[in-house]
């Protein structure tokens, strides 16, 4: 996906049309556990009176669907910063393996 640098959009702070400057904004990384990893330990008995804590009768929690690997593309976050009253917004376009800004 190419972006170019500089974008003539609507800016919602000075409520008019006015060229804004773009740039890419690093996205943030969840922490060291996923949330269906925290349910799956969760439903494994990682927390007081739940889950099957390893005794015989009940299936894993994980029986009913597949896992998956990582998605191969991610979503791509800009900053677009007004000319006209120097304000920042934040815009997520669609997910794209790769982002240029030109």
């Amino acid at each position: 996906m190419k972006v170019p640098k500089k974008i003539k959009t609507y800016c919602s702070k000075c409520k008019k049309h006015a060229e804004h400057a773009v740039s890419e904004v690093k996205r943030k990384e969840r922490g060291s556990l996923k949330k269906g990893s925290i349910k799956r330990a969760l439903a494994r008995g990682a927390a007081p009176k739940t889950g099957n804590k390893g005794q015989y009768g009940s299936k894993p929690p994980i029986s009913k669907w597949k896992r998956t690997g990582a998605k191969s593309s991610k979503k791509h976050s800009f900053r677009l910063k007004c000319k006209e009253c120097n304000k920042f917004s934040i815009r997520t376009y669609k997910r794209a393996k790769k982002a240029l800004l030109e």
